[in-house]
């Protein structure tokens, strides 16, 4: 029998992670590249390398059409998306199909539902799944009205898109106006969608996402939740599983919710869905779902037991869910820590460069997500992420004092990082509370004195 053969469509840790889960199946790997990446790790790990165009993504990791021709012409069976780049965009998923590729994540329809956020908010509320007051704007006029009826502090979001971008908070009428058609002027310049729609501002909230998993069959799980509420400017920076902000009762209403959506779409492969849980009045309202694997994946996959990426490769091929929802067992805590080439005395400006030294620490219950080697040129191109430190304790407190030794101990010379920050963060009486929320971080400090 001839190996299957997957092309990799992206870069960075992701496409790292996607080739070790490929070569755990025995498959061959291609991974297509921009210029500026043909010395990285999964380069060099990958069956074979193509080199797709320029450094820029349009002219590479974003050009469908570049992509599809170099999976076609190496003999590829599938296309693993990662996150990111073209990972939820219907249009190529369904040219995957056209040309004889099996898309490794959700399909082309069920793209095309999620990816607008208010399609999803409509499907969510179909299958009774609450959603937070608001809702489109096609005018000012209109935006205004929205707003004096759902109430102030509100959010313009863009319809399309997200990581903050074309994203608002509006405290007042008066700062609407400015804020909607900023909010629609940056969603037309990142998205190629000005859509724009209002939320009303939970001030209290924690981000809590629940992880599921579908397969062809009819069969979609989840597997528990991750919170996300440490974040900067939606930039999400820790990651945990489980939540210690649930009780029993509103942990198992997140999960029918979930499941609510998942079921109700007949998913198939992995995704996540995002919710806002308001601390004071425990209502959970959904945000919208992820239809990819989420870079914050580890943690459940150390809580759960589950290599995620592996199964979602097999069930894109066909595979049933090799387990029940109640095999599902989470044991003990983990955290996942963002560590970026970004400087957080200047904002946590990206800052590329050469990495002189990259040594992180050699403890057990330390997992590390990267790319990098000592002499790797960080590019100044992409993403700034430059590594993941997952941490495993029994509980949530032994998973804080794993993650402060294993980050004190890292040594990583060259580019400035976010290292130092992350120290100061864990080690925060508020973090260590888990009393923080999404604004916590920007609330608390500026962006001159991060702690």
């Amino acid at each position: 029998m001839t190996a299957r053969r997957i092309y990799v469509a992206n870069r960075g840790e992701i496409a790292l992670r996607i080739v070790e889960a490929c070569e755990r199946l025995g498959y061959e790997t291609v991974l297509g590249v921009s210029a500026a990446d043909r010395e990285t790790l999964a380069a060099r790990r990958a069956t074979r390398t193509v080199v797709l165009g320029a450094a820029r993504s349009q002219e590479s990791y974003l050009n469908q059409q570049a992509v599809i021709h170099a999976a076609v012409s190496t003999g590829c069976d599938a296309v693993h998306p990662g996150y990111g780049f073209l990972s939820e965009k219907a249009s190529f998923a369904r040219a995957c199909a056209e040309n004889g590729l099996i898309f490794i994540g959700p399909t082309p329809e069920q793209l095309e539902t999620l990816g607008d956020k208010l399609s999803a908010r409509a499907f969510a509320q179909s299958v009774g799944v609450p959603v937070s007051p608001g809702g489109p704007t096609e005018t000012l006029e209109q935006a205004l009205a929205l707003a004096d009826r759902i109430g102030f502090p509100i959010l313009v979001k863009a319809a399309n898109g997200g990581g903050g971008r074309g994203m608002k908070l509006v405290n007042r009428a008066e700062d609407l106006a400015p804020a909607w058609q900023v909010a629609s002027s940056e969603a037309a310049a990142a998205f190629g969608d000005g859509t724009v729609f209002l939320e009303r501002f939970v001030a209290a909230a924690k981000h809590i996402e629940v992880q599921i998993l579908g397969d062809s069959h009819g069969h979609c799980v989840h597997l528990g939740e991750r919170e996300c509420t440490l974040q900067f400017r939606y930039q999400k920076i820790l990651e945990e599983a489980p939540s210690t902000a649930l009780n029993a009762e509103d942990r198992l209403r997140l999960h029918a919710y979930a499941l609510k959506i998942g079921k109700g779409l007949g998913y198939q492969g992995l995704g996540t869905v995002e919710f806002l849980y308001d601390v004071q009045t425990r209502d959970i309202c959904f945000l919208e779902v992820n239809p990819r694997v989420q870079v914050e994946h580890p943690v459940t996959e150390s809580v759960t037991g589950v290599d995620l990426v592996r199964e979602q490769i097999l069930v894109a091929f066909g595979a049933a869910l090799s387990f029940r929802q109640e095999d599902i067992v989470l044991k003990g805590h983990a955290i996942e820590l963002r560590l970026t080439a970004q400087d957080p005395a200047q904002g946590l400006r990206p800052s590329p460069g050469r990495l002189r030294r990259w040594r992180p620490a050699p403890l057990g219950g330390v997992r590390v997500d990267s790319h990098l080697y000592e002499g790797y040129l960080f590019p100044p191109y992409y993403d700034a992420l430059m590594a993941k430190l997952i941490v495993s304790g029994a509980d949530r407190s032994a998973a804080l004092a794993l993650a402060v030794s294993a980050l004190s101990r890292l040594e990583v010379e060259g580019p400035a990082t976010n290292r130092d920050l992350l120290v100061k963060l864990v080690n925060h009486p508020d973090v260590a509370a888990n009393s923080i929320t999404t604004r916590w971080l920007e609330e608390k400090f500026d962006e001159g004195s991060l702690p």
